[in-house]
């Protein structure tokens, strides 16, 4: 029998196939292959999990950031609130103030009024006190003449004053 290069090719692949069942080694790859299949489906599954874990403290931090934002501008507006508040106080004092500043400053006005009057008069009663004097002492003279004008001038600034 001759034998080709193909026989012992063929030959040789038996015998390599028969070394590989022989060393276990379909059960192997087999085995590799499962062990690569239930790391990947751990992993996916831990992708899976840190998504929802992800997904879970993105809506937390949108809640906080919307409750931050509501708590914001309810500072604002009390802020607002109290600033109007202490405006309408502020006018209200200012108001009083120029109510107060106004009614001192009449008060002041009258009394320098009253003052100016009082200052006419006295120096109008000295005038005709003194007017009063030059006539009587032209028409009276000597030591009755004294005594008539000491007295009508005393007489004259009691009731004028």
């Amino acid at each position: 029998m001759h034998f080709d290069a193909t026989f012992y090719a063929f030959v040789a692949l038996v015998i390599l196939l028969a070394g590989f069942v022989y060393i276990k080694l379909p059960g192997k790859v087999t085995g590799y292959l499962d062990d690569r299949a239930t790391n990947i489906r751990r992993e996916l599954e831990e992708a899976r999990r840190l998504r929802e874990e992800a997904q879970s403290v993105l809506a937390e931090y949108q809640r906080k950031r919307r409750e931050a934002e509501a708590e914001a501008q309810s500072v604002l507006d009390s802020a607002q609130a109290e600033a109007a508040r202490i405006t309408a106080a502020a006018n209200v004092e200012i108001a009083d103030m120029i109510a107060r500043r106004t009614k001192a400053a009449e008060i002041k006005i009258a009394q320098a009024e009253t003052q100016a009057i009082a200052e006419v008069r006295s120096l109008a009663a000295d005038v005709a006190v003194a007017a009063a004097g030059k006539v009587l002492a032209g028409r009276v003279s000597g030591a009755a003449a004294d005594t008539l004008i000491a007295d009508g001038i005393r007489v004259a600034k009691e009731h004028l004053n």
